[in-house]
């Protein structure tokens, strides 16, 4: 299964490479096995994302940038609205990245 590197970027996958960095800098992992664990994060994230999460969010805002490139969309909303069912946010940026997941069974 191909997955895309997105996830990384977040919080928690930020905090995860840094610490596979500090056990391989202190030679409790190996730098094999450091990637082994950010491929499956990547597999797992992807597949968590997919089956648990069903809620929707509408977003509204002023769109600032966009771009295309390696079929990657990339837009910056500024003074964005993020309204759910159970919730309803006013935000100063967003950033979202968005991938067709039709590559990923290619």
């Amino acid at each position: 299964m191909a997955t895309f590197e997105l996830y990384r970027r977040s919080t928690i996958g930020m905090c995860l490479t840094e610490t596979l960095d500090e056990m391989v800098s202190s030679g409790v992992l190996s730098p094999e096995l450091a990637i082994q664990v950010l491929v499956q994060f990547d597999k797992s994230m992807t597949e968590a994302l997919e089956s648990q999460v069903k809620s929707k969010v509408s977003i509204k805002g002023h769109l600032h940038t966009y771009r295309f490139c390696d079929n990657v969309w990339t837009f910056i909303l500024q003074d964005a609205q993020l309204k759910s069912e159970d919730f309803q946010e006013n935000v100063g940026h967003v950033k979202i990245v968005a991938c067709d997941s039709k590559l990923l069974t290619q």
